[in-house]
């Protein structure tokens, strides 16, 4: 998009475009998502970011209307497997806040002085200013949505300290700690800090919420997971290893909507709630969940490519939006590929570390690959945890996605559609083609969508 397209779809209020730029106000000092509701300025006032950290870094603060900072994160981390891509992935699931900007060059595998004047020069923003702006994200949803005191929040949210914190809030949001939390809509208001943390999980467009919790339910593995309710009103729930400690999180099902009349359908979320044992797995949570349920995916242009299609326009129509489910957990999602559901949840019962404190039904973490290539170190199964163990392959957010399909092909005893299905939802790859069904070209860079289509369908069979 050039300047002119984007300051149309300001004028519009499209919502597609939530995430994917952001555009501020020279005259107010303030950034906004594209859909905000104010009054739209005038074209020679309005500047525009491609990142929140971007315009937080030009002095803008964030507009308390439209809150940019809870849009969808942008569909094109998921899509680029570049190194930007691969940053921007990294950052959003913490590496920053836990190993600074030498550990996330590092897992790149460039210099510190390379990642930052790539990120910079597409961005508008380094690694440490764009760690900044998730920081102060986290930092207003544990304000309104937890009774913790506002120092615990501080260092919760990854601040190094409380000035630091307070001057960031200050700067993003024109608003003291406290007046932040005060201003809370009366439905979000701190409760007790044992009721969790709730979440409202944005995403753009429809979505068809059902296909997703149905296959959630068809794959829990006992003790680790499970679904209750019934469809249309279920909640997904599962425990969640984590950098600091280990969480219970809870999703519940939203019916979608599809679109209406030639209009854009907003977007909306799904609500959720998370139980941590230390606050500063927030923000590493909630974007497992986001990948787990395909949040930030782009479902406008999905649709438009495959709705093209004579095989799959029908298929579009009839669920618009849908999505292709990704893991909360990539190493476990591996094992789970090679093994299936009922032997996954043998070794969840004999390896998996129990929760000291189990939540009705949800008692174990699943366990980890060094434990598994050691209790149980022959065939495939040892291999691959072996592998991962080791780092022999890599599956984390920030992977290069060839290099891992080649390091798991060195892996005896997997086959093409086991690690066809780890790059599709390990690995988040929207264009995976198994072996076995005709995957045409005219479906890229969309074929994990497309082939999800015909398994929703019923015209392909689930592993």
């Amino acid at each position: 998009m050039d300047e002119d397209s984007r300051y149309e779809a300001v004028r519009s209020r499209d919502a597609r475009f939530d995430g994917a730029f952001f555009f501020a106000v020279r005259t107010t000092g303030i950034y906004c998502r594209p859909s905000c509701p104010a009054v739209t300025p005038n074209r020679r006032n309005v500047r525009f970011f491609a990142t929140a950290a971007a315009a937080q870094g030009a002095g803008f603060r964030a507009c308390r209307r439209c809150r940019p900072d809870a849009v969808p994160g942008s569909a094109e981390w998921n899509v680029r497997a570049d190194v930007v891509g691969r940053a921007m992935r990294l950052i959003a699931d913490g590496v920053v806040d836990r190993e600074g900007v030498a550990g996330l060059a590092a897992r790149l595998g460039y210099s510190a002085r390379q990642v930052q004047r790539q990120l910079t020069g597409e961005l508008g923003a380094g690694p440490v200013a764009l760690a900044r702006a998730q920081r102060a994200h986290a930092a207003r949803v544990l304000l309104q949505t937890t009774g913790l005191p506002v120092t615990e929040i501080a260092f919760a949210a990854g601040f190094a300290s409380v000035r630091q914190f307070n001057d960031t809030v200050r700067a993003v949001y024109a608003a003291t700690p406290s007046e932040l939390r005060a201003a809370a809509p009366r439905d979000r208001r701190a409760g007790a800090p044992t009721a969790g943390i709730p979440l409202r999980l944005a995403h753009r467009g429809p979505y068809p919420s059902g296909p997703v919790f149905d296959l959630l339910e068809r794959e829990a593995v006992p003790g680790v997971e499970d679904v209750r309710g019934t469809p249309g009103a279920r909640t997904y729930r599962r425990t969640l290893r984590l950098p600091y400690g280990t969480g219970i999180a809870a999703v519940d099902e939203r019916p979608g909507t599809a679109r209406t009349g030639s209009g854009a359908h907003p977007g909306g979320w799904l609500d959720a709630r998370v139980h941590l044992t230390d606050p500063r797995d927030l923000t590493t949570a909630v974007q497992r969940l986001r990948r787990l349920f395909d949040l930030d995916a782009d479902p406008y242009a999905v649709d438009e490519r495959l709705g093209a299609d004579p095989r799959l326009a029908p298929l579009v129509a009839a669920r618009p939006g849908l999505r292709s489910p990704g893991a909360a957990d990539p190493e476990e999602l591996a094992v789970r590929a090679l093994v299936g559901r009922d032997e996954a949840a043998r070794l969840v019962q004999r390896y998996g570390k129990r929760l000291d404190a189990p939540c009705a039904g949800l008692t174990h973490l699943f366990p980890e690959p060094g434990v598994l290539a050691e209790a149980e170190p022959g065939g495939a199964l040892g291999a691959l945890t072996a592998a991962l163990a080791d780092g022999a392959v890599r599956l984390g957010p920030g992977a290069d996605r060839d290099d891992a399909q080649d390091a798991l092909a060195a892996v005896p005893g997997l086959d093409a559609r086991t690690i066809a299905e780890i790059r599709t939802r390990a690995l988040g790859d929207p264009d995976v083609a198994p072996p076995g069904p005709d995957v045409p070209d005219s479906w890229r860079p969309w074929r994990s969508y497309a082939l999800n289509h015909l398994r929703t369908a019923g015209e392909l069979e689930y592993r």
